[in-house]
């Protein structure tokens, strides 16, 4: 098995408490049926970001800004992309990448 890092962009988490409650009820139940899979449920990332290229570092993310991530572990890519189908995130109009973590030599 590898490790995959799903990678959240959009979505939301409601916008009053119990809107909040209900999609944290959501994240619960697919973690929940996730299991064993999960390496680390992740967390959300603030807002604020910096960007480095050549020296020079500028306020903002490259491209889309990413929401937050999660890793799992699975047998493939096709694999890991089928467990993330289920995530919360894409009910409230999110995106996920899947990237296979690869090793360090």
């Amino acid at each position: 098995m590898a490790n995959f890092v799903l990678l959240y962009s959009g979505g939301s988490a409601g916008t009053n408490p119990a809107e909040r409650e209900k999609v944290m009820q959501q994240w619960g139940a697919w973690f929940g049926k996730l299991g064993d899979k999960i390496v680390d449920a992740g967390n959300p990332f603030a807002e604020h970001a910096k960007s480095l290229s050549n020296g020079s570092v500028h306020d903002g993310a490259v491209g889309t800004p990413a929401t937050g991530y999660s890793i799992l572990k699975a047998d493939s890519l096709n694999a890991a992309t089928e467990l993330a189908k289920g995530c919360p995130v894409l009910q409230s109009g999110g995106k996920i990448t899947v990237y296979e973590v690869t090793p360090a030599m």
